[in-house]
């Protein structure tokens, strides 16, 4: 079986998979971290979002065999590394707003907020109603008036 080399969550990570094996499995199954949930496997719901090389992106929709070894992902679980601090702004304005209900998708959701607010800081501007418009995280509880308001306030913070 081949093995695949890459960072995850500030560790260097080497697992035995098919190449075909689709990462969130690869993180789930092989791996043992649980925050990308799985809940379409077509990249529509995005409940698996997470971050590649500080970008916001689907692990069911990308082969194992197309991580590099040098590509850094980054899960909910590894969030509050980035900052040097038990919670990430942004996980700490979901509980302040009172977020989730169900919480299943609350990962994917933090982890999409985080890379909007830092494309956003990067292009110059503070996030707008239509940065928060792009985000298509699926939230089948429909907290998404708190969605925005959280996201709104953890970028106050970043």
């Amino acid at each position: 079986m081949p093995q695949h080399t890459f960072k995850v969550n500030g560790r260097q990570v080497t697992v035995d998979a098919d190449d075909d094996l689709r990462l969130l499995w690869v993180l789930r199954d092989l791996l043992g971290i649980t925050g990308p949930k799985y809940g379409c496997g077509l990249d529509v719901c995005k409940a698996c979002t997470s971050h590649i090389n500080g970008k916001a992106f689907n692990p069911c929709s990308v082969r194992v065999a197309d991580i590099k070894d040098t590509d850094e992902i980054t899960t909910i679980e590894g969030l509050p590394a980035t900052v040097g601090k038990d919670l990430h702004p942004m996980q700490e304005a979901w509980l302040k707003v009172d977020v989730a209900q169900c919480g299943y998708c609350q990962p994917g959701q933090i982890m999409a907020a985080v890379a909007k607010v830092k494309q956003a800081t990067a292009a110059g501007h503070a996030i707008t109603d239509a940065d928060l418009d792009e985000i298509r995280n699926i939230c089948r509880c429909g907290t998404y008036a708190r969605i925005r308001e959280a996201i709104q306030a953890g970028a106050a913070n970043m």
